[in-house]
């Protein structure tokens, strides 16, 4: 998934099918199986004549297409296809078009590079993000053919530290005053880093999103590494909503008008390095000593301090987290004070607390095929809620979820599509959906935003299937009133 190959792109790939195939065959038979890498690798046509006679490695994949040009990447890839067998196409173009997903998280990855070379896995996690595949300096390294990579390059990212949810029976095996209280911001985890005048904001998984936010990066005028969340408001008087930050992300470009009208700061609550000192090895109270100590010094426009949040007991915190102060905190955060900086998601030092979920009644009225594993079945579903006035009631789509439900209610529900389809759209089937007949499904989701873009004018954030409503008729689902009521609360 962090493999970028800018020379490859779907729609290039699905333009290479169709110049060597009939470009309708190809619509039926993506339709069919349902996943594109798929498809293209049992489809793609021998040249004639053509013996392949050399299986490129990984390396050799990766670094051709990533040598190549945007205009010279098609032609690198067709030969790759050419050269290959089903399955090693099915393998590169998962790779290249960043669809490779295997079931091993990527902590569990840099574990087995730490066990294969001897070395603690906080050495990997250093090196990590200073690197690039497919990674030779690395692996010369753990196989002890040369010495530990060393990066020139400064302000370099610093792994995370993540947190554990709360799950029942934690809180009554933890002792509430060995352990600090902070607001959970719903905002984009962030860190910015300065060193020797090189300045650098980066995403919690290390990518750089300077560019994104060039009035917090010229802000940045310091020496240190800060842990915190990016917001957008000013901290001194108001904060934003997520779907205030939501007009500053997944931008090329920032004019200075949407600057203005959405200014990004920073809420610190932690601080990984100050003035050429690491800090992280230090217990989480004498790191926010000198966090809070720093901040003061920082443009309070752009950076301010997540405050603690004091509490007596455990239904002490219990409350304020279900009724906390500002609509853009979506829980409590629960950090040992004793606890050093350690990368990756340890348990016991860090939980998170979230609020416990909206959730709502909704009618099915799309369902799309999933990818992979699922590509076999109608897996996305696209809901609603009623609008307009009684006896004239329409549905109106309000999200689209693909997880929650189990293997076997994926089995009911995709049935329960194929007995009720009313419409085809390519891979996309409407199903009937009316006061008499529907599918009623229990929505769970964090919260709402505005949205210009939907009819219903909400757009939910993280939704998914947390129950099926088999015996609800579907005239009974929730209407648009009870989510513009969440908004307005």
């Amino acid at each position: 998934g962090d493999l970028n190959i800018a020379a490859v792109k779907p729609a290039m790939l699905r333009a290479l099918v169709v110049e060597r195939m009939d470009p309708v065959l190809f619509g039926y038979s993506y339709d069919y199986v349902g996943d594109l890498a798929e498809t293209v690798s049992l489809v793609w046509p021998q040249p004639q004549g053509h013996i392949p006679n050399h299986m490129p490695t990984l390396a050799e994949v990766v670094g051709r297409l990533q040598a190549a040009s945007r205009s010279d990447g098609p032609k690198v890839l067709a030969r790759l296809l050419d050269d290959a067998n089903i399955s090693a196409r099915f393998a590169i173009i998962k790779l290249v078009t960043g669809g490779l997903r295997i079931g091993v998280s990527a902590r569990l990855a840099k574990q087995a590079l730490a066990d294969l070379g001897k070395v603690d896995v906080s050495e990997i996690e250093e090196l990590w993000h200073g690197l690039t595949p497919p990674y030779t300096e690395l692996f010369a390294w753990l196989e002890g053919r040369a010495e530990k990579p060393r990066s020139a390059a400064l302000a370099l990212f610093r792994p995370v530290m993540l947190s554990n949810a709360v799950d029942d029976g934690d809180l009554e095996k933890l002792d509430h005053s060995a352990y600090a209280a902070e607001w959970k911001w719903d905002g984009i985890r962030v860190q910015a880093v300065c060193e020797g005048g090189v300045r650098r904001l980066y995403s919690r998984t290390g990518d750089d999103v300077s560019g994104a936010f060039p009035d917090l990066a010229a802000a940045m005028a310091f020496e240190a590494a800060l842990d915190g969340e990016l917001l957008v408001g000013d901290p001194r008087e108001a904060t934003g909503t997520f779907s205030d930050l939501q007009q500053r992300l997944n931008r090329k470009s920032v004019s200075p008008k949407i600057q203005q009208r959405y200014p990004a700061f920073m809420r610190c609550y932690d601080a990984l390095q100050i003035d050429g000192e690491d800090l992280r090895a230090l217990a989480f109270t004498e790191r926010r000593r000198r966090l809070e100590a720093f901040v003061q010094t920082l443009d309070p426009s752009r950076f301010d301090l997540s405050p603690l949040v004091e509490f007596p007991d455990w239904e002490a915190l219990e409350r304020l987290r279900q009724a906390p102060p500002h609509p853009i905190i979506e829980g409590v955060m629960l950090k040992r004070w004793d606890s050093p900086y350690l990368a990756g998601r340890p348990k016991g030092p860090w939980f998170k607390w979230k609020r416990d979920p909206h959730t709502i009644d909704a009618v099915l009225m799309y369902a799309q095929r999933g990818h992979g594993k699922r590509s076999s079945f109608y897996s996305d579903y696209t809901f609603g809620v009623w609008s307009g006035p009684e006896g004239s009631e329409e549905l109106v789509p309000v999200g689209k979820a693909y997880f929650g439900f189990t293997d076997e209610e994926l089995k009911e529900i995709d049935k329960y599509v194929r007995d009720n389809t009313i419409e085809r759209f390519g891979p996309v089937r409407s199903v009937r959906a009316d006061r008499r007949n529907g599918l009623v499904l229990e929505v769970a989701f964090e919260g709402l935003n505005r949205s210009t873009r939907h009819k219903s004018g909400v757009a939910m954030r993280f939704p998914r299937i947390s129950r099926l409503r088999w015996d609800k008729p579907a005239a009974e689902a929730d209407r648009i009133e009870t989510l513009q009521a969440l908004l307005d609360g």
